[in-house]
């Protein structure tokens, strides 16, 4: 009953919050200086700087003794090397940035509850390291990160710098794979995954927005432009290749799972499988070659089989075949809220 009540107060206190901008809200969160977006659409959360307090280095479980995941918990993945590990949405719902590491590549998830987009930065920018703490502001009502080594706020699905020293730099993303823990734990069973150890008391598990992400109108801060061709909550699988934006259903993926196709004159693969609840998308050029995918049947994680008899898995890389080692170019890539996509990218080409 406590949890509970703690919950609705919490989130009462964000709705609160939306009608102020930062400059009104007098809580150190005040927009100094120039920004790429437009300043008035840019909305204090409530929580303030560092409220939602961001991970640094959190501690893992072992994919099998993990107990506290329903197998439709959604979870965002990557593969550094020969290791795997999980961030499951339960635990970025309440801190939405992870600060982490593996074999000296440093890399923080990103996600954004109200936007349902996950992403992964690289946390070394122009050569320096950083770590990414929650500024407590929102465009669009998109989480804006900032960088502690210089205190620029960042748009997370832009991403790129918005206000401060580093305004206009580019992140660069780091590839990962958003899914169900179900298809995860099929493809990596050796995975690790974020412990509930992470030194905060918080109702990992309980969403803390109500049925915002079910409501298609629930919202709790302004955004535009709108675009109705969705319902507004609808998952889409989004990929942009410069000024070019794609965006695909699930729905689109119930009867084509390799879509071999080409954006902004970059020839592409997008894989999708509704079922599994999976999506990523890689260039179709490997060694100066072109090349076709089909479906593959190797193992859980061999996905894609090319035309040149090479096995790829879903993070882009040649596990069988005579490219073996190989690895496919990322496209900037992720999944989120239709609303959102649309807002952040107008006009964007939909398949569905």
């Amino acid at each position: 009953m406590k949890t509970y009540i703690k919950i609705i107060i919490f989130y009462f206190l964000i709705i609160l919050s939306a009608c102020s901008t930062p400059s009104e809200s007098g809580d150190g969160n005040s927009a100094q200086g120039k920004w790429l977006i437009p300043r008035d659409e840019v909305y204090d959360g409530g929580p303030g700087q560092d409220g939602i307090p961001a991970l640094v280095n959190p501690g893992f479980e072992h994919a099998q003794s993990v107990d506290y995941l329903k197998n439709d918990d959604l979870v965002i993945g990557i593969k550094i090397g020969d290791e795997t590990r999980a961030y499951p949405h339960i635990i970025l719902d309440w801190h939405e940035i992870i600060n982490d590491e593996i074999n000296g590549s440093k890399f923080a998830i990103t996600y954004c509850p109200l936007t349902g987009s996950g992403i992964g930065w690289n946390r070394i920018i122009n050569g320096n390291e950083t770590t990414f703490g929650v500024s407590g502001l929102l465009y669009n009502s998109n989480l804006i990160p900032y960088d502690r080594a210089t205190g620029s706020r960042w748009s997370q699905m832009l991403m790129r710098a918005v206000n401060g020293s580093l305004m206009g730099t580019d992140i660069k993303t780091v590839p990962v794979i958003e899914t169900t823990w179900q298809t995860w734990k099929m493809m990596y069973p050796n995975s690790k995954v974020v412990s509930k150890l992470t030194g905060f008391s918080r109702s990992y598990g309980v969403y803390p927005y109500g049925d915002y992400k079910t409501n298609n109108n629930n919202f709790l801060f302004p955004y535009s432009p709108k675009d109705s061709r969705l319902p507004s909550k609808e998952r889409v699988f989004g990929i942009l290749i410069d000024s070019k934006a794609v965006a695909f259903t699930f729905n689109f993926f119930s009867t084509i799972n390799i879509f071999n196709t080409t954006v902004n004159d970059v020839p592409v693969v997008v894989y999708g499988n509704k079922n599994l609840n999976l999506a990523f998308a890689y260039e179709r050029k490997n060694n100066g070659k072109l090349l076709e995918f089909n479906l593959a049947n190797s193992s859980p994680s061999a996905i894609m089989q090319d035309n040149f008899g090479n096995i790829w898995n879903v993070f882009g890389e040649a596990i069988e075949g005579p490219d073996k080692g190989a690895k496919l170019k990322p496209v900037i890539s992720f999944i989120s809220y239709w609303f959102a996509w649309a807002a952040f990218y107008p006009g964007t080409e939909l398949r569905n």
